[in-house]
């Protein structure tokens, strides 16, 4: 071969190589950043379609039901206080019962007032010349004071995280007469990453709850918070960011303005801080709320997060509930005095509380009638001027006949009416095949009325094509998404999580990713892996219905996302 011959083969395979590294670097660079389930929305839409065509869809003729017009009665929906595990028995027949919060009447390091309050019960301790105890029941602040105000069960005593919800016992009409106002030390507070804190600091010169709603109304701050009428910490953020937009009216028009806009920037409002944690773990969240004793004992925020208190304190004060006799009312000074001492509170400090004691609230005291009402307007105006649109599909196969469903139902007929009326709601139910009992239309009286109505009518009977069911959920929410861009896409799933038929999650996981829809599950004698499996694509949570308190954790659920 002659040289031009050569050289003119060099230059070709040169020029080919390049080709090759420039059309495979595109196509590596394309994918940067992408599971490998994920697809484009152009992508996502052709193969939502495909499937629809491939599933046998029944649209169900309305059946209205009667519609009960009260609000949710919060009592109706608790379950027997059995429900909640006693933590510490009494051993005398004189004895004072107290709700605790879960933080120090739980186990390992949570459970810090269960030695002490066991160690009281040891110490046969004589009052008026009896012998006393304490019985511990372990119950979370927000669901105790439901309890309490709804006058499904009052204990003799009650011990929050903080003192808002003793006010708001007080302000239900329950006599609330504090104790002690600090059994062991503990502070709310921001838990930001280190790189966003340092980003934080160089602009605005210093971190709490002004500059963070500040920065979350200018959109530079992604920080979730959990749900103000069963979280103590989400309470208190609650009350303290509305106390940045106007101290002196904390429901004022400021405050409501200023609050409307900082809510519109919040991605993420958590029914636990279990979910909550999970979605700062895929790094959804710059930011978000927990107590300084969870703080301190989680290994997975060591290194790298920086811990910021806010608001009021929450040092577990102790409240006597109602007209408690004498001997009862003496008990508890002498279980208060008992864990004031030393060996107690360094055995507190050794389990995480009594940190940051120099930390002193700026929030004033806030009325109880007023935390209800800043409660009422967080569900008003939680998700700003950006409306919802659910579809809540239910499973209806044979596996769910008799109690299954019939636990479905109730939950259902009882939560809607925490479903908001400025939200559109769609109602679909499936087996072998699916069914649209319901297309996505805003819950008015008329949309209540065939939402009870398509509930009532289920009936249990052939195989389980869960995943037929969430593509037309899917299929649904889109079109409505076409049609008013606006809207914000959530799935409820009711199920027992075993799929026997039609579509499977990895044939539909890329949709539910890309489109980033949100899916709550709720099992009924079910798989519950499999539906967390589900629920966690998108950080959403999962509730394992098999418990006598799934229509008031369901109805709870529902609050806080719609």
């Amino acid at each position: 071969m002659s040289g031009k011959g050569k050289t003119f083969m060099i230059l070709a395979l040169i020029a080919a190589a390049v080709f090759a590294l420039v059309y495979f670097g595109i196509t590596l660079t394309s994918n940067l950043g992408k599971s490998t389930g994920e697809i484009t929305a152009e992508d996502a839409d052709k193969k939502l379609g495909k499937l629809y065509k491939e599933i046998k869809v029944n649209l169900a003729d309305p059946v209205k039901g009667q519609i009960d017009l009260d609000p949710a009665d919060v009592g109706d929906s608790l379950p027997d206080i059995s429900k909640f595990a006693v933590s510490v028995e009494n051993t005398t027949d004189h004895y004072v019962e107290i709700f605790s919060s879960t933080e120090k009447s739980g186990a390992g390091n949570d459970g810090w007032l269960n030695e002490v309050a066991s160690a009281f019960n040891e110490a046969n301790i004589m009052v008026d010349g009896t012998a006393a105890s304490v019985k511990i029941r372990n119950i979370a602040s927000g669901t105790a004071a439901d309890y309490i105000r709804s006058g499904k069960y009052i204990p003799d005593a009650y011990t929050p995280s903080n003192e808002l919800w003793g006010e708001m016992v007080k302000a239900g009409g329950i006599r609330a007469e504090l104790v002690t106002r600090r059994l062991a030390g503990n502070v709310a507070g921001v838990v930001t990453s280190q790189k966003k804190y340092d980003e934080l600091i160089a602009k605005y010169g210093a971190l709490n709850v002004k500059t963070i709603t500040d920065a979350i109304s200018a959109n530079e701050l992604a920080m979730g918070y959990t749900d103000p009428f069963a979280s103590s910490t989400g309470l208190n953020f609650l009350v303290t960011a509305l106390g940045t937009f106007d101290s002196s009216d904390l429901l004022g028009n400021q405050a409501v303005q200023g609050f409307e806009k900082f809510q519109a920037n919040v991605p993420f409002t958590a029914s636990t801080t279990l979910q909550m944690r999970d979605a700062a773990k895929t790094g959804m969240l710059d930011a978000f709320v927990l107590e300084y004793q969870t703080f301190v004992n989680a290994a997975d925020l060591k290194n790298g997060y920086v811990f910021t208190p806010f608001g009021v304190r929450h040092d577990s004060p102790l409240y006597a509930l109602g007209d408690l006799p004498g001997q009862k009312q003496d008990i508890l000074r002498e279980f208060a005095a008992f864990a004031a001492q030393d060996k107690f509170q360094q055995l507190a400090l050794a389990k995480g509380f009594n940190g940051l004691n120099d930390y002193i609230s700026e929030q004033p005291p806030v009325d109880g009638s007023l935390l209800s009402s800043a409660q009422k307007l967080w569900k008003e105006k939680k998700n700003g001027s950006t409306p919802l649109a659910a579809v809540f599909v239910a499973d209806v196969s044979g596996s769910m006949a008799g109690e299954p469903l019939n636990r479905l139902k109730e939950s259902l007929l009882k939560g809607q009416k925490n479903l908001g009326k400025d939200n559109s709601i769609g109602f679909v139910s499936y087996s072998s095949d699916v069914t649209i009992h319901l297309p996505i239309g805003k819950y008015d009286t008329n949309q209540q009325s065939m939402f009870v109505g398509a509930v009532n009518s289920l009936q249990a009977a052939g195989g389980t094509a869960t995943f037929d069911g969430m593509v037309v959920a899917m299929k649904m929410l889109q079109d409505e998404l076409a049609a008013n861009p606006g809207v914000k896409p959530i799935i409820f799933l009711l199920s027992d999580g075993e799929t026997n038929e039609g579509h499977s999650l990895d044939e539909i996981r890329s949709l539910i990713e890309t489109y980033k829809i949100p899916v709550y599950t709720i099992g009924y004698n079910a798989n519950i892996k499999a539906l967390d499996s589900i629920s966690a694509i998108n950080e959403a949570a999962s509730i394992n219905a098999d418990t006598d308190d799934v229509v008031y954790k369901i109805g709870n659920l529902l609050n806080v996302q719609m």
